[in-house]
C-alpha cells in the first residue's frame, strides 16, 4: 500500500520505520529533511510539503506534537487536505484536541476524506518496539479497514467510538499517569526521609496496593537510577495535561487534582527540565524534601 507518514520525530520515526519494513510504499515529510534520511536510503520518496504527501499516498499518518501542528498540516495552504481526494484516509497519530479532532475529521468529510484519530501510549520503548497502545476514534467499519497497518505500529489496537473518543480516552489515560507520577515522588520522599531506602520502598510498593505499571516499569531505569534521558518529555507532559485540562473545562467538569500536577510540570519546565523525560518532576519535590530517591532495583 502506498503510505504517507508526516513527523519523524521521537514517536514518528519508529513507527514509520515499522510500517516501511511491513513492506510499504512510503512518502515521508519533516520539518527536518535530515530526520528522513534513514528512510529515503531505504528507498522511501520524499514529499515536500504534507500536501505533497497526501497526494502520493492512499493513507495518510500524521505524528506531530500538539493540535495547532495537526491543524497546520493536515489544513494549512500546503496541507494534506489540499492534496487529498476522495477516499482517501487520514489517521493522525497525535495526542490532540477531541474538538479540534472533531472539527478536522468533518472538514475532511466534506471532502471525501475519512479520518481517523488515533493516538498512542507506550512511550519512545513501545514505538521502538512495536508494542503501543492504539486508542482509535472514528468509523468502526473504517477501523477494521485500516486494522492491518496499525497491527504494524502496535500490538493493542483498541476501538473507542466515534470520531475524537480516542483522543478522549488518550487525554484520561495521561491525566492519570502523568498526575501520578510527582504523587509517587512526593509519597517515595517521606519513606526515604523517614529512615527506609527507596530499594525497599519500591519492593514493598511493587507487592501491595499501592503498585502502579508506571513505577513498576520506569521507576528501576529510570528515578531509582537518577536517569532522565527523554522518552517522553516533559514539556509534551504539560501539553497533554492541558489538553486534560481544557477537555474538563469544555464539558463542565470541576477538577482539583489536575492543576495541582500540572503545576509541577510547568515549574519542572521553568527550571530548564522540560526536554528531560517526565520522570525529572520528581526533582522537584526531592529538591523541597532534601532527600534523593535512588536505588538499585531490577526492573520487573
Amino acid at each position: 500500500m502506498d503510505v504517507g507518514f508526516i513527523g519523524l520525530g521521537a514517536m514518528g520515526r519508529h513507527m514509520a520505520r515499522h510500517l516501511q519494513t511491513a513492506g510499504h510504499t512510503m512518502t515521508v515529510n519533516d520539518i527536518r529533511r535530515e530526520a528522513a534520511t534513514p528512510f529515503l536510503e531505504a528507498g522511501a520518496n520524499w514529499g515536500d510539503t504534507p500536501k505533497q504527501v497526501a497526494q502520493a499516498a492512499e493513507v495518510v499518518f500524521t505524528s506531530l506534537p500538539g493540535p495547532a501542528d495537526v491543524e497546520l498540516v493536515a489544513t494549512g495552504a500546503e496541507g494534506i487536505i489540499a492534496g487529498a481526494s476522495s477516499g482517501q484516509v487520514y489517521v493522525d497519530l497525535s495526542t490532540n484536541s477531541p474538538v479540534l479532532t472533531r472539527r478536522l475529521h468533518a472538514e475532511f468529510a466534506a471532502q471525501g476524506v475519512r479520518m481517523l484519530d488515533c493516538p498512542v501510549s507506550g512511550g519512545t520503548v513501545g514505538a521502538e518496539a512495536g508494542t503501543l497502545a492504539l486508542l482509535v476514534g472514528g468509523d468502526r467499519e473504517l477501523y477494521e479497514e485500516v486494522l492491518p497497518l496499525l497491527n504494524c505500529i502496535g500490538d493493542k489496537p483498541f476501538y473507542c467510538g466515534p470520531s475524537g473518543a480516542g483522543q478522549v480516552c488518550k487525554l484520561v489515560n495521561n491525566y492519570i499517569s502523568l498526575s501520578l507520577t510527582p504523587l509517587l515522588a512526593e509519597a517515595f520522599s517521606i519513606g526515604v526521609k523517614s529512615g527506609v531506602d527507596a530499594g525497599t520502598l519500591y519492593e514493598a510498593v511493587v507487592r501491595s496496593t499501592g503498585n502502579t505499571a508506571s513505577m513498576q516499569r520506569r521507576y528501576p531505569t529510570g528515578l531509582l537510577k537518577g536517569n532522565f534521558a527523554p522518552g517522553f518529555t516533559v514539556n509534551l507532559g504539560r501539553k497533554d495535561l492541558t489538553l486534560g485540562l481544557q477537555l474538563a473545562e469544555d464539558f463542565g467538569v470541576p477538577v482539583q487534582f489536575g492543576p495541582m500536577a500540572l503545576a509541577e510540570y510547568a515549574a519542572s519546565a521553568d527550571r530548564d527540565r522540560g526536554l528531560l523525560d517526565t520522570g525529572s518532576v520528581a526533582l522537584m519535590q526531592e529538591e523541597r524534601a532534601g532527600v534523593e530517591i535512588r536505588a538499585d532495583v531490577e526492573p520487573r
